[in-house]
């Protein structure tokens, strides 16, 4: 477990990714604001509250689940900041402090990590990333990606569309497809006895298999609205049914708290509206096959609708572009989805280390079995 000077990097660009991304809703809701569009403001305004509420929820819940018993004063102030919405950047601040001492001081002393101070700092900085590689999942699917498929049938729906918004679905997809390998990373890492991501090539193909398979579903998603607004919402609820009812029969362990189990079962739920999340660290072939399988025939009938039911949507000059690129990268999702856990899932593409490190590895896993909260919650 060691956080290097390019996991510091990365820590730096997350949070400038998460800056942006605030920046450019702010940027598209004033614009709306502006123009008269009080109802499409209010809507966009209303999706990142919401988001944030959670994952200010959520990240107060762990700083008081990891302090145990801590001093009044110290958690009245943790609540304002989390109350004032800066959770995120309050995880951040600990996170690049923790960071740079593992990364630049640490590292230059030439301690060897054998379970001194070293290594405390080290795992310090590991934990405090994969926390907030976990809420950025939660953010990235409870407002980015509603958000994103708003402001795509907006475009769609007007068939013109503001700087701000080609921004705003720009910065949308890169935080979508970061946020989702970052996690991936992180939590691998976090866990010293799980393979970690060994050399590009699997993080390259994992990327574009997220990236694929979601924007196939999320265009999907914007042409069933652009169809019919409620039958969209009828089908994004159905979906979230069967992702809930999916967590509650997995029996999920993952928070202290009934009512905060609850909670994490429905943003679960939630997530799993547009992409596959393991929640027990079991093996996934079946899970995941049966997964994409339902996407494909979900969107192969959506197509058939906006072709047999629906003409004047594809009358509209960008129905073609769209199909192409649903049909596009559908096909490039799944044939990445096949090669990644082919060719490079950690299990297969992973350099073995030596007997020792590896039975060192697992003495220290057992050590923190019991306090990891995402000890089993790998996404794939």
């Amino acid at each position: 477990m060691k956080f290097t000077k390019w996991n510091f990097t990365m820590s730096v660009l997350g949070i400038v990714i998460y800056v942006a991304d605030i920046a450019a809703d702010i940027w598209v809701t004033s614009n709306y604001f502006c123009e008269g569009q009080y109802s499409l403001g209010i809507l966009t305004l209303v999706f990142r509250l919401l988001s944030s509420i959670i994952v200010q929820i959520f990240s107060y819940e762990w700083f008081k689940d990891d302090c145990g018993s801590p001093d009044p004063g110290k958690l009245n102030w943790i609540f304002l900041l989390h109350f004032l919405h800066g959770g995120i950047f309050t995880r951040y601040w600990f996170a690049l402090k923790d960071g740079y001492q593992a990364a630049f001081k640490q590292n230059s002393s030439g301690d060897k990590l054998t379970g001194g101070p070293a290594s405390i700092i080290h795992k310090c900085a590991i934990d405090a990333v994969t926390d907030i590689s976990m809420l950025r999942v939660f953010k990235t699917f409870l407002e980015t990606t509603p958000q994103l498929i708003l402001q795509i049938y907006i475009l769609m729906e007007h068939d013109k569309a503001a700087f701000s918004q080609y921004a705003s679905i720009i910065t949308s997809f890169i935080s979508i497809s970061w946020s989702t390998l970052d996690y991936q990373i992180s939590l691998r890492k976090s866990v010293p006895d799980k393979n970690q991501f060994s050399g590009v090539p699997p993080k390259l193909i994992y990327l574009l298999y997220k990236l694929f398979t979601l924007t196939s579903w999320i265009l999907s998603i914007a042409l069933v609205t652009l169809l019919n607004i409620i039958s969209s919402i009828f089908l994004l609820i159905f979906l979230w049914t069967l992702g809930f009812s999916w967590t509650l029969k997995q029996h999920t362990t993952f928070c202290k708290s009934k009512r905060m189990e609850f909670l994490y079962r429905t943003v679960v739920g939630i997530i799993l509206i547009f992409t596959f999340f393991n929640v027990k660290g079991e093996k996934t072939k079946m899970y995941i096959s049966s997964y994409y399988a339902t996407h494909v025939l979900v969107t192969l009938g959506i197509m058939c609708v906006c072709l047999f039911w629906k003409t004047s949507v594809t009358e509209q000059s960008y129905f073609t572009f769209v199909s192409i690129i649903i049909f596009l990268t559908l096909g490039l999702g799944i044939i990445c989805l096949i090669v990644y856990y082919k060719f490079f899932h950690p299990t297969i593409y992973f350099k073995q280390e030596s007997a020792s490190d590896e039975v060192d590895g697992l003495a220290r896993e057992r050590e923190k079995e019991e306090i990891s909260r995402i000890r089993n919650f790998i996404m794939q």
